[in-house]
């Protein structure tokens, strides 16, 4: 589970890569934390790999839990997507209080909480999930495990609500500050590191106070400034304006000069239609075209663009 848990946060931050990951335990009836909110993936890979011989005692508690997730991410932005991920392995909760309580005051500040149970499903799990619009499942093997909790990866959708002059109106959004650091060469004399002080040649420069860095993106350990790299402000702005489904070719009538090829890989088109039982969305001939640039992919591409890519060949967009 471990294992998963590494990986699932690499495969976030890759996919989220302005976001913040804190971790905290439940064990003996209390929440511990065990990683502060934190933008460095280094940062929460360490904090778990530190726990790997920590044995849980006694019943867990999910009030706590909660609880403490929730004043942590008190400091955050009005423009934030909060989210809680509870990957849960008992088929009992200890808590000091009314669970409920602590429910509204998820569903009062818009937190999304999302159960992985490991055991049998709970009703309390599901209330959670169904009451502040998360996701609930239960693995029924190891495979199955990797399945549901690598669904949560990808940023939920947000519904944009019109902001009228009232009290309940939503807040504007707040300005982000963040820089853009130089990348050091490996040919480039070796210095000290701001986040761990040891000697390094490559490493990432401050825009603001030049301390050198190692990982990006994180936030400064001298001046606190958000350092993120283009390619991670690109991955984050595919999510708001995702690449338009493509439309699937279904007959060939009317075609004047069809293209031979894939517009992406070059491969050749087939030039007769599938005998297997045509379905909705699924193109006979294996074109997929895209409706702003008019240009023809093979299958393979059309999901390589919209999962990996997330910009259309042809037009950009």
């Amino acid at each position: 589970m471990l294992q998963y848990a590494r990986e699932f946060v690499v495969e976030w931050f890759d996919q989220n890569p302005l976001g913040q990951i804190g971790v905290v335990g439940m064990r003996a009836g209390i929440g511990e934390r065990i990683g502060e909110m934190s933008g460095n993936p280094q940062d929460v890979l360490k904090c778990l790999s530190d726990r790997t011989r920590l044995e849980p005692t006694g019943e867990p508690s999910l009030q706590n839990a909660i609880e403490m997730a929730r004043s942590s991410m008190s400091h955050l932005p009005t423009h934030s997507s909060r989210e809680i991920l509870i990957i849960f392995g008992s088929l009992t909760t200890c808590d000091p209080g009314n669970i409920h309580d602590t429910l509204d005051a998820c569903v009062k500040n818009k937190i999304r909480i999302s159960v992985v149970a490991l055991a049998a499903e709970m009703k309390i799990s599901r209330d959670l999930c169904d009451k502040t619009g998360g996701q609930f499942g239960v693995a029924m093997n190891e495979g199955h495990f990797k399945d549901i909790l690598f669904e949560l990866v990808p940023p939920p959708a947000q519904r944009a609500v019109a902001r009228a002059g009232g009290p309940g109106a939503n807040p504007a959004a707040d300005l982000m500050m963040m820089g853009f650091p130089t990348r050091l060469p490996d040919s480039s004399p070796p210095s000290l590191c701001a986040c761990h002080s040891d000697m390094k040649t490559e490493g990432f420069l401050c825009p603001r106070c030049m301390a050198k860095v190692c990982d990006v993106p994180t936030d400064c350990d001298i001046c606190g400034l958000m350092i993120v790299s283009s390619p991670h402000l690109a991955r984050s702005y595919h999510h708001l304006f995702p690449v338009k489904p493509y439309e699937a070719v279904t007959s060939m009538d009317g075609e004047s000069e069809p293209t031979v090829a894939c517009h992406a890989c070059a491969r050749i088109f087939s030039t007769s239609a599938s005998t297997a039982a045509a379905s909705e969305g699924i193109s006979p001939w294996g074109r997929y075209r895209c409706p702003d640039c008019h240009n023809d992919f093979c299958t393979e591409c059309d999901v390589f663009v919209h999962d990996v890519v997330h910009c259309c060949p042809g037009c950009g967009k």
